[in-house]
């Protein structure tokens, strides 16, 4: 690092001093006799090939591979100046491991200027890394600081809608991004409206512009979604997008927002704090609206299955109702009827034998009851001959002293009744004596027999 400017100065001098010698050799140019452009043309490739190697020190802000070549450009660490470079396929083996943008470096770097062409290239023999640039160390101690604070986490961000009916876009003024977002957007859905917001996207501008786009359409109800597009650009030129306060208002966002800045290999710290990054404007076009031919197919799909899905419940209900219209319980309804009939015939049988049964039993049990009835009644007894003697007050006579002479005694025979006197010879059957008595004549009044 000591030794480069030291050479780098050398250098310089003396080919300022091989320049002078040669411009004293060489005629001056006037109104009257100019030089042709490829005289002018070989003068300064004489030069510049006096210039000689020199080794330079400067950070990468920009590098890409094409053709096995690397093309990149070369910043000034402190002042506003860049080269461009080109490392051929040859010296690249010799690059460290994993050299690129954003690195500190010195290059061996040798002019070469294209007559025919009138171009300069700075051809690149060595190149050796001196550490991470200050301008890449701030952002990844800044990417560090945001991502403590927990804006790049996944958790916060937001789910896009399913169909925004109006889009808001933050892009330059007439810029191939706003072509692309637009163009691809209302091809995939025709009715999708934007409502943009032109900004400066690099610059000094850019931060301040793309800040107030950014907070203009969040406060806008009508906004669904809200994509800040770019169309890609060298280190220096995203710069603006890893700013700290941008990143912070998109952070703060409460509409969904998506990133469509750079390629593929950007990375500015907006699209780490972004709900969705898209690689170009075209990709954020393609995932913030659908396509309405693949929604159009899916509905058909969906129809389609539910067709098929209705179509065969209904054909598997016919069937199990035509299995069951089969069955001989529905097929003809006059067995039924039938069985039913045979079924009452023999329970009409039964009732009748079991009705007989018990008939007959209650006969059989009424002939014997009345039998009994008949052995216990009083007239099988004055059948026999006995009577029932009874006072003219129908108390029964059980004794022959309960009879006085001259007392009226009322007779109930088989056949009839009798009155008759107690003629006063009371006979016992303990002592011999009989009783006897005179027939009391019809009109005399007879006793009631209440207690026959």
């Amino acid at each position: 690092m000591t030794d480069a400017p030291r050479v780098q100065s050398g250098a310089v001098q003396s080919g300022a001093a091989q320049s002078g010698a040669a411009q004293s050799d060489s005629p001056a140019s006037s109104a009257d006799a100019p030089w042709p452009v490829s005289q002018l043309s070989a003068k300064l490739k004489d030069y510049i090939d006096r210039l000689g190697q020199v080794w330079v020190d400067g950070e990468i802000a920009q590098w890409g591979v094409s053709g096995g070549n690397i093309y990149g450009k070369l910043k000034d660490v402190q002042l506003d100046a860049t080269i461009s470079f080109v490392i051929w396929s040859s010296v690249r083996a010799t690059l460290p491991e994993g050299l690129g943008q954003g690195d500190r470096v010195t290059a061996l770097v040798k002019a070469n200027w294209w007559v025919k062409g009138g171009t300069l290239t700075m051809q690149v023999s060595q190149m050796r890394r001196v550490g991470l640039g200050d301008l890449l160390e701030r952002l990844e101690r800044l990417r560090a600081a945001l991502a403590a604070e927990g804006l790049f986490s996944i958790e916060r961000k937001k789910k896009l809608p399913f169909l925004p009916q109006c889009i808001g876009l933050v892009t330059g003024k007439d810029s191939d991004a706003e072509k692309d977002v637009i163009r691809n957007a209302q091809l995939r859905w025709p009715s999708v409206r934007f409502r943009v917001v032109h900004a400066a996207v690099q610059g000094d501008k850019a931060v301040a512009e793309v800040t107030a786009g950014i907070r203009t359409l969040d406060a806008d109800p009508e906004v669904d979604v809200i994509v800040v597009a770019r169309g890609g650009g060298d280190f220096q030129n995203l710069l603006p997008f890893s700013d700290e306060s941008l990143v912070r208002a998109a952070a703060a966002c409460e509409t969904p927002l998506v990133s469509a800045i750079g390629h593929e290999n950007d990375r500015p710290l907006l699209d780490e704090v972004a709900d969705l990054r898209a690689s170009t404007p075209t990709d954020a076009a393609k995932r913030v609206v659908p396509d309405v031919s693949d929604e159009l197919a899916r509905v058909q799909q969906v129809r389609t299955r539910l067709l098929t899905r209705v179509t065969g419940a209904i054909a598997t209900e016919v069937d199990r109702v035509a299995a069951i219209r089969s069955r001989p319980a529905l097929a003809s309804s006059a067995w039924i009827v039938d069985t039913r009939a045979d079924e009452l015939t023999r329970s009409v049988a039964r009732g009748v034998e079991l009705t007989s049964r018990l008939l007959e039993r209650a006969h059989v049990d009424s002939d014997e009851r009345r039998a009994q009835l008949r052995a216990l009644s009083p007239q099988r007894t004055l059948d026999r001959g006995y009577a029932i003697a009874q006072t003219e007050h129908g108390a029964v006579i059980r004794s022959a002293g309960a009879v006085s002479t001259g007392d009226l005694v009322l007779l109930t025979l088989a056949d009839g009744k009798l009155t008759t006197r107690a003629d006063g010879t009371l006979t016992t059957r303990a002592s011999g004596v009989r009783v006897s008595g005179t027939p009391v004549s019809p009109g005399t009044p007879e006793p009631d027999s209440h207690d026959s």
